[in-house]
This record gives C-alpha cells, sequence and structure tokens, in this order.
C-alpha cells in the first residue's frame, strides 16, 4: 500500500499501536470494518490526537470501485444504485480509486452540502446544471466534521436525514436530484464548547471519550513520534509502512468474515438484557451494540459473538445513548454489565430437532445427565442463594457484618452517623449553597424585532435558511441561494445596449430568507439575604437550570451573573456548556446585602463584550430580584443609575420582583420602569411562574 506522507499513520498513534487498540482505535476499526454501526462520535480535551486518528482512518480502507467519471460514486455492482450523471453503457470503464476523507466544516451552506445550481452554466449558456454537494463526495466514503456540536442547526437536520434514509434530495431552482448519499460519520467535539443535540447524537453508533495520558512515559512518546514525523514525514511514514499494510489487511479480513459470525439466540437476549438494564431510550441500542458485537468478533477472527464482545460492543455503544438529559454525566455502571454477563460466553443455539421432533442425537446421555452449567447458575442480577435459602450473606439483599454491641465502648463515627441530628443547629445563612428541583420543559423565548443571528431555533431573523421573502445583491446578511427571477428581473430593468438581454454580475440577486436565529439569555440574580430563602432559591435556581436546557436545545448560550455582600461576580460566563453551567449553578450561596448597582453594571459589561464578540447576537437580561438596594448610603440612588446605563444599551430586560410580605415597597417596579422592562409580581415567581415569566414575548 501506497505510503501517505501527508496524514500521520494510524498505527504510530500512541493507543492505535499495540493490540489491544485503545477505545478511539478500536471504535473506528470496527465501524470501519461494519459501516451499519452508523459512525463514531470522539469526545476529549484539545490536543487528544481526535482529528490526526481521524484523517489517517482513511488510508487503511479497502479502495472502492466507480465508473470513470462519475461524480456521485455508485457502485457498479449495485444495480439498485443510480447515478445522476447515468446511465453508464459497457463501455465506460470501471476503475478503483481511494477511500474519500470529505471534511465538513462548521460554517458550510446548505448549497454546498447537498449542492446547487451551477452558476456559470446558467449564466453563461442559460442551462440549468446540477453541481454536487459534499454529501455526494462523502458516498461510500468518510464524512467527517470537527467540532461537530457547534455545527448549525440546518446542517444538522440535512445530515440527520441523509443518516436515516441513506440518499440526499434537492429539489430547487428549477431541478430535482436525488442521489445515494451512505458514508461513515465520524465527529470530533469538545465538550467544554457545549453539547450535541440529542437527536444527531443518537445517530452515532458509537462514542469515546478520550484524554492525555497521565503516564509520562506516554506523553514523552507521543511528542517523540510527533516530532520525528514533523521533522521528516515521508521516512516517518515508512517506518510504519509494514503495520500500516498489516492493519489495512487485517481491516479487509474482518469485513470478509462479518458475515461468517454466529451471533446466537443467547448472545442477542445478552444483549437485550445489557439494554434493558440500563434503560435505554428506543431499540437503536440493541441494534447497535448487535452489529459491533459481531464486527468485534470478526476483528477478533472468531465465528461467533462471545461475553468478550458483548462487553466492547456495550462501552462503545451505550454510555451516549443514557443520557436522559445533558446534564447527566456520560458513562455506564461497569457493575451491571458485569453482573448481566457474568464473564461466561452464551451458549450456543441448540441443535436442530430429531426425526421425532426432539433433539438431535449428539452422542450425549440423551438428556439424562446433570442440566447445562449455563442453567444451574443464578439468573442475572441474582444473588447466588436460591429462593428457599434467601439472598447470601454479604448480598445487598443479604444481612450485613453484625452491628458492634453498646458493650463495646466504641464510639460511633461521627463523620457517618447512622441517624441526622436534629438538634444540630442550622448552618449560617448563606454559607449553605441551595439546590434546584428537577428541570422541567419551558415555553419558547423570542425577542422582539427580527435579528441577523446565527441561525438557531429562537427569534425571528433573516439569514441563509426559512422561508423566501425576497431578495437582494449579494452582501452581509444574505444567502448564497441565487434567486433566479430576480436576477433576470434585475438585469430586463437595466438599460440595454442591443435587443438581447446580458447578464452582468451586478444583477445577480440572492434569496433573503427569514427563519430564526439564537440569543443570549443572560441572568442577574440577587442572591442577598432577603432573597435567600430556601424555596425562593430553589424556585431561581430551577428556572435556570430548565431555560438552560431549553438553550441547549435551541442552541442558545446562556449566563449567569449574581450578587450578594459588597459585589457582583460573573458565576457563568455565557456558554453552551450545560455540563459546567449546572455545576456552576448547583454551587450558587446566597445571603448579605444587596448591591444591586454592582450586579446591573456587572450585567452591563458581560453585554457589551459580547457585543463586540458578536454584534449579531441579541441578547435578552433577566434581573430577578426584590429591588432593596442595601450596602451604605446612597445604594438606591447607585442602583437606580446604573439601571439608566442598563437602559441604554437597547436590551430587551424583564424584572421578577422577589419582594414578598403584607407591606411591599414596589421598590422592583420602580426598577423595572428605569430599565424599560417588563415587571412581575412575585406571585409569579415559581418554578412555573417565573419559567413562564422569562418566556414570555417581549413586548
Amino acid at each position: 500500500m501506497p505510503s501517505r506522507p501527508s496524514h500521520y499513520p494510524f498505527s504510530a498513534i500512541v493507543g492505535c499501536d499495540a493490540e489491544p487498540l485503545d477505545d478511539l482505535g478500536l471504535a473506528l476499526v470496527l465501524a470501519s470494518v461494519s459501516p451499519e454501526i452508523g459512525g463514531v462520535l470522539v469526545r476529549g480535551e484539545k490536543g487528544t490526537a481526535k482529528s490526526t486518528a481521524v484523517r489517517a482512518l482513511a488510508s487503511l480502507l479497502p479502495p472502492v470501485r466507480v465508473h470513470r467519471g462519475d461524480r456521485f460514486s455508485t457502485d457498479p455492482d449495485d444495480p439498485a444504485q443510480e447515478s445522476p450523471d447515468g446511465p453508464f453503457g459497457t463501455g465506460v470503464p470501471v476503475e478503483a480509486r481511494p477511500v474519500r476523507l470529505v471534511e465538513l466544516p462548521v460554517g458550510a451552506t446548505e448549497d454546498r452540502v447537498l449542492g446547487s445550481l451551477h452558476l456559470e452554466q446558467a449564466l453563461t449558456h442559460g442551462k440549468v446544471s446540477y453541481e454536487p454537494g459534499l454529501l455526494a463526495r462523502a458516498h461510500r466514503g468518510l464524512l467527517y466534521v470537527d467540532e461537530v456540536n457547534l455545527l448549525h442547526d440546518h446542517l444538522v437536520d440535512l445530515l440527520l436525514d441523509a443518516a436515516a434514509t441513506g440518499r440526499a434530495t434537492v429539489e430547487r431552482d428549477g431541478f430535482s436530484v436525488e442521489h445515494a448519499a451512505r458514508f461513515l460519520l465520524i465527529g470530533t467535539m469538545n465538550p467544554e464548547e457545549g453539547e450535541l443535540r440529542p437527536q444527531l447524537l443518537d445517530r452515532f453508533g458509537l462514542t469515546v471519550e478520550v484524554a492525555a495520558p497521565a503516564d509520562p512515559a506516554a506523553r514523552v512518546e507521543v511528542v517523540r513520534r510527533r516530532m520525528a514525523y514533523d521533522a521528516d514525514p515521508a521516512a516517518f511514514a515508512e517506518r510504519y509502512r509494514a503495520a500500516e499494510e498489516a492493519l489495512a489487511a487485517r481491516i479487509a479480513r474482518a469485513r470478509a468474515g462479518l458475515g461468517r459470525v454466529l451471533l446466537s439466540e443467547a448472545a442477542l437476549l445478552k444483549i437485550a438484557q445489557v439494554c434493558a438494564a440500563y434503560e435505554v431510550d428506543g431499540l437503536r441500542a440493541d441494534i447497535v451494540t448487535a452489529r459491533t458485537a459481531v464486527a468485534h468478533a470478526a476483528w477478533a477472527g472468531r465465528t461467533s459473538v462471545t461475553s468478550a464482545d458483548i462487553r466492547r460492543a456495550a462501552l462503545l455503544a451505550l454510555p451516549h445513548r443514557r443520557r436522559r438529559n445533558p446534564f447527566d454525566a456520560p458513562g455506564i455502571d461497569e457493575e451491571i454489565l458485569d453482573r448481566i454477563l457474568g464473564g461466561e460466553d452464551p451458549p450456543p443455539d441448540p441443535p436442530p430437532p430429531g426425526p421425532d421432533g426432539g433433539p438431535a442425537d449428539d452422542g450425549g446421555d440423551g438428556g439424562s445427565g446433570p442440566a447445562d452449567p449455563a442453567d444451574t447458575g443464578p439468573e442475572p442480577g441474582e444473588s447466588p442463594g436460591t429462593a428457599e435459602d434467601g439472598p447470601a450473606p454479604g448480598t445487598p439483599d443479604g444481612p450485613g457484618p453484625a452491628e458492634p454491641e453498646a458493650s463495646h465502648g466504641a464510639d460511633p463515627d461521627p463523620a457517618t452517623p447512622a441517624e441526622p441530628d436534629a438538634r444540630a443547629p442550622a448552618p449560617a445563612p448563606g454559607a449553605a449553597p441551595v439546590g434546584a428541583a428537577a428541570p422541567y420543559r419551558t415555553r419558547k423565548l423570542t425577542v422582539r424585532g427580527t435579528g441577523e443571528g446565527a441561525d438557531g431555533r429562537r427569534s425571528r431573523a433573516t439569514g441563509t435558511r426559512g422561508r423566501r421573502v425576497g431578495a437582494a445583491p449579494p452582501g452581509p446578511g444574505t444567502g448564497s441561494s441565487l434567486h433566479l427571477v430576480e436576477t433576470v428581473r434585475a438585469a430586463a430593468l437595466r438599460p440595454r445596449d442591443g435587443g438581447r438581454l446580458r447578464l452582468h454580475p451586478r444583477d445577480l440577486r440572492v434569496a433573503v430568507r427569514e427563519g430564526q436565529e439564537t440569543n443570549l439569555v443572560l441572568f442577574c440574580v440577587d442572591a442577598s439575604g432577603s432573597m435567600a430563602a430556601r424555596k425562593r432559591m430553589t424556585e431561581v435556581k430551577t428556572a435556570i437550570l430548565s431555560l438552560l436546557l431549553d438553550a441547549y436545545r435551541r442552541r442558545d448560550k446562556v449566563g449567569l451573573v449574581t450578587f450578594r455582600g459588597r459585589a457582583a461576580e460573573l458565576v457563568l460566563p455565557p456558554t453552551r456548556s450545560v455540563d459546567i453551567a449546572a455545576a456552576r449553578l448547583d454551587g450558587l450561596p446566597a445571603g448579605g446585602r444587596t448591591p444591586l448597582a454592582e450586579g446591573l453594571l456587572e450585567a452591563a459589561r458581560v453585554l457589551r463584550r459580547e457585543r463586540l464578540r458578536d454584534p449579531r447576537t441579541r441578547p435578552l437580561l433577566v434581573v430577578v430580584t426584590d429591588g432593596r438596594a442595601t450596602g451604605g448610603p446612597g445604594a438606591v440612588g447607585r442602583a437606580f443609575g446604573a439601571a439608566d446605563h442598563v437602559a441604554g444599551l437597547g436590551v430587551t430586560t424583564v424584572v421578577v420582583d422577589g419582594e414578598s410580605g403584607p407591606l411591599r415597597l414596589g421598590l422592583a417596579a420602580d426598577l423595572a420602569r428605569r430599565l424599560g422592562a417588563d415587571h412581575l409580581p412575585v406571585s409569579e415567581v415559581s418554578a412555573e411562574g417565573l419559567g413562564a415569566a422569562v418566556k414570555e414575548r417581549a413586548a
């Protein structure tokens, strides 16, 4: 196999250079052996060879046969696949070419992914011609998306459709094209930059978590190899040529032996028990685990699936499917897996029935001997003891070790008391953070007006996606989809030298579309003593957590500013990473004075900074307070001055009034008038009320 010095060799990656392969190498290899598994998602911190491993994988795959000149790479041996460039007669030669690795940029347009009208043919010759996109190029190859969690929603929808149907359909600009689009989808992401949409997450067959090695010797080896590759890529690739050829040959053998691997009924039952024990949604997990187990058996050179194959398959196929929401940590409890599999291989399927309807004679004792050893052990999850004997001692259901006698005189461990002391003093106000309740589904929040932010699923905006509402010359805020009718109309309205219509670059018009954008929801939360009541803070935290979950689904940013004591703090910088956000919110304390002015000014600084970073992102500011500004003389005046400053930013704001009791000063209402914000009374400050309040359409 010819060397490819432009790519780092797969077998030179630490972890992929020895048997057994690490999780990253094994997941990529198994998905290559059986593409029906559904692709691989690689999660990990930056600098962990995620992209290097993916780019090196393509050189290990066997070449594909295509018709010469076929831009859609249809299989000549599959009559069901029809190419838009066809039909191809017997005179068109068939050739073998390497598997393509197609990279999908996160900023790609829909036209680039699906294909579009060939502008040169349309404008020069007046001919409607289709230019294939990235999905056509990736057919029978690898489609790689780096930072897949940052992919725009409209591109995610396209990938979901193609992954589900294996085809791409284009209906636009006067032409209709449908072609096959079956590819091995590989995505890499850094969880710190945000999570992946659940629909796309479930489409990845396998997922792996990667991290930099902790062993200093392994880190030294990584650096040594990388420096050697950078110094002389060709010589480095030649050093690993034999290992690359052996690995490619093993992948080819595993592919060829895939159909000979036996997946017994007992193995299928074990897989079903594992998936049911982890309470995964749907049946895709069962199918993917079964396919992965078969691929692992073929990779190991076996002809039947064993418990080891099922275990490895479950560890790769289930962690990302058991997450009920993005706040759940990925991973699975391996003790459950060990208890179900029991370390024993599934028994083979029973022999076919004999002539009399009973089992065929296999030379045994006719069934008079002892039962199958697999049937004498406990059922999965059952204790070793029998039902009559009761649970075995020391098991979770059985009696534990005897309690120590009181006469021993040993004092109980103060760190682990059996019962909490009801007479113990309560913690000081603000000392212990108040937790949030379970998040709930929220209504949609929109910001007034029409923006030009990034494609999302929240507020109205003009951009590259949505319904077509007009046409304009190409420029910022417009899409790349040609509006052919308006282009011809602009050329017709321009004075002409002769009777023939000629198109000039200034006549070009592109479609203006109205869709939806993402937004920044910034909370400015009063965490002072007047707001420190446990129930109130629980409701506030629950509402923020729920909005964070909603923002995750809609691809929004969420930030959190709190003020208490003498200062304000940006507890959560604007982010899409729900894992980090949930952790910061859970540890939020309450108590002390109310520096309202400092909180508003800190929120204003965050909004100005985010506006500089991305002027198109429109924010919504939610201030949760009772309006009582304390902290010295002039605190109220400073708070109103800060409110005037925030109002000058032109940000849509909602003030949630946390004042309670029979005597109400109405300070939050005055603050809302200063801010030009909506004011919501305390009766709506509840888990449901606050969630509804901050998601009302801003007037």
